[in-house]
């Protein structure tokens, strides 16, 4: 096998090796085509099993009510961004969001273009530089709203729900990109949720979407074709020719997720994880300084932290990518160190990382 490095990367990210491993086995013949998935119609009956797979997948490993409808589509969390209010926001009805982090005000900004009376923001943490989440009693979720919008995780700044908010009869929509299927939740309180597949599902070109019955019949049906939900769920998301290989590794990237005992095992490796690194940062946090303020709202998908200088955290970005890991640079608006670790990072990889930054801060701490 070629030289492979331990990848912190943010996005697009790590996916499992058995799932590149078997992309590759079958990259020249797929399915005894003789062709490549990339090659092959999407309507032909070797892709039809790839995609079905795909989707049942997702269903059984959420354990997804029958009253979902699994889409799989392009454009990104972007986009998603303004199918929302596009197809929700119609006839005097109206949404809330919550504004977490630069993804959630993103999404806030687009909706306000599509609707700009008929959205509101009713809490959010900008002013504190995102650093924590709202607490219940500093938002009131408009109980005649049509939805409550939130980020699941925050892929910037490291903060992460892990109690979703209580918007009553109101219907959660969330953008779960960065966090998508790294433990089981219960999916029946949400009317949508969207998440861009090069986080933790597979290779970028890639949004699954889950959009509840009772929702998708209040979806507008006068938008352009490919902005409407409702013809995307009538035409099984092949209305056009869709991302094949990136479904195609989405198929593989949860095939080997159910093999591995599904997402309850994932979950219990994902929150060793997190114990492993902030328990580092911890043990040194005037050296390694978190940079949310409060351990209830850490994400354990995006972890981020300062060292005392500048110089001090590019020293630590150049010496990790020297013992062969990488992705380990901040964002560039808020710097320092971040440590992505979405489930194809196995805890060895971030045990690696953990010693190294022990090492680290006895040589300059």
């Amino acid at each position: 096998m070629s030289h492979r490095v331990i990848n912190f990367f943010a996005g697009p990210a790590a996916l499992p090796l058995p799932a590149l491993e078997r992309a590759r086995d079958e990259l020249l013949d797929f399915a005894g085509t003789g062709m490549s998935v990339m090659e092959i119609s999407h309507r032909s009956k070797e892709y039809e099993a790839v995609h079905n797979e795909a989707k049942d997948l997702v269903r059984e490993l959420l354990d997804v009510p029958s009253n979902f409808k699994v889409l799989l589509l392009q454009g990104g969390g972007n986009l998603q961004f303004t199918m929302v209010p596009m197809n929700l926001l119609h006839g005097g009805r109206k949404a809330d969001y919550l504004v977490t982090g630069n993804w959630a005000k993103k999404a806030y900004k687009e909706a306000k273009i599509v609707a700009p009376d008929a959205v509101r923001s009713i809490g959010s943490t900008e002013a504190e530089g995102f650093k924590r989440l709202p607490r219940p009693d500093e938002y009131q979720v408009d109980p005649a709203a049509a939805y409550l919008h939130l980020c699941s995780n925050n892929t910037i700044y490291g903060t992460q729900w892990h109690r979703f908010p209580d918007a009553g009869n109101v219907p959660l929509v969330a953008d779960m990109s960065s966090d998508f299927m790294w433990r089981p939740f219960d999916v029946r309180p949400f009317g949508l949720i969207y998440a861009g597949a090069q986080k933790n599902l597979g290779p970028s070109g890639l949004v699954v979407v889950l959009i509840r019955d009772d929702v998708l019949e209040q979806c507008r049906a006068d938008l352009p074709s490919m902005l409407q939900y409702r013809i995307h769920a009538d035409k099984d998301s092949l209305y056009n020719t869709p991302p094949t290989f990136s479904i195609y590794m989405l198929r593989n990237v949860l095939a080997y997720n159910k093999s591995i005992g599904g997402l309850k095992a994932i979950e219990a490796t994902n929150l060793a994880k997190g114990e492993l690194l902030y328990g580092c940062i911890d043990r040194h946090a005037g050296f390694y300084r978190p940079y949310v303020t409060e351990k209830s709202d850490r994400s354990v998908m995006n972890v981020d932290f300062h060292l005392p200088t500048p110089e001090l955290d590019a020293e630590f970005v150049s010496a990790a990518k020297k013992a062969g890991m990488v992705g380990l640079k901040g964002y560039r608006d808020l710097g320092g160190i971040r440590v992505s670790m979405y489930n194809a990072a196995t805890l060895p990889m971030v045990q690696t990382l953990v010693d190294f930054m022990e090492e680290f801060v006895r040589a300059r701490g």
